[in-house]
């Protein structure tokens, strides 16, 4: 049973992790957007509030959309004062605990709360009220999508942290991903200040 549950874990995890890096490219979209707006507007003295609107729902769609993977990655906030002082497994139940009292039962929630309010909205064809704005719809429905990513990505890190208790699999806290974009330029400059020398 174990091994099934891992496996539909590295599948959530195979589709957080495809998300959360085509989501990357939202953001270049977005600067390109804002950068094009900006020029328009104090170049030719011309402004469109689609243009701001599609810029928020871009970054929207990046926060909501990457929630799940930044949760693959262990990089969401967390205060270690006092778990950092615990035995790795001790960590792991409050992991646990955390995911099953509070991760998850918000982030059902919120999924489950936000989806009429998205209908609603499909089903008027809502509008922004500011003038030349876009429909609301597709922005409704980034809260549920994303909301659902994070769900089955805390499920995902409950199987693992459940099978690392049991002896299963190594701590899937501890990734190693390699050195930092920082850590490789450092690495980059040291080395091209090694080869002028």
């Amino acid at each position: 049973m174990m091994r099934v549950l891992l496996g539909l874990s590295r599948a959530i995890d195979a589709v957080n992790e495809t998300v959360g890096r085509l989501s990357y490219w939202l953001i270049l979209v977005a600067v390109l957007i804002s950068s094009g707006n900006a020029l328009v507007r104090y170049s030719l003295d011309r402004s469109s509030n689609a243009w701001l609107e599609i810029q928020w729902y871009l970054f929207s769609a990046v926060f909501l959309f990457c929630a799940g993977y930044t949760l693959l990655h262990n990089q969401h906030v967390r205060i270690d004062i006092v778990s950092g002082h615990f035995s790795k497994r001790t960590q792991t139940w409050i992991e646990v605990l955390g995911t099953v009292f509070f991760l998850l039962p918000m982030a059902i929630t919120i999924m489950w709360l936000s989806w009429p309010v998205f209908l609603d909205a499909y089903r008027s064809n809502e509008v922004s009220a500011n003038a030349g704005g876009l429909a609301i719809w597709p922005a409704r429905l980034m809260v549920p999508i994303g909301f659902l990513l994070l769900v089955a990505q805390g499920v995902s890190e409950l199987i693992k942290r459940i099978a690392f208790l049991r002896g299963l699999i190594p701590d899937p806290s501890e990734k190693d991903e390699g050195p930092s974009a920082e850590e490789q330029l450092a690495a980059e400059l040291r080395k091209q200040q090694g080869e002028g020398a």
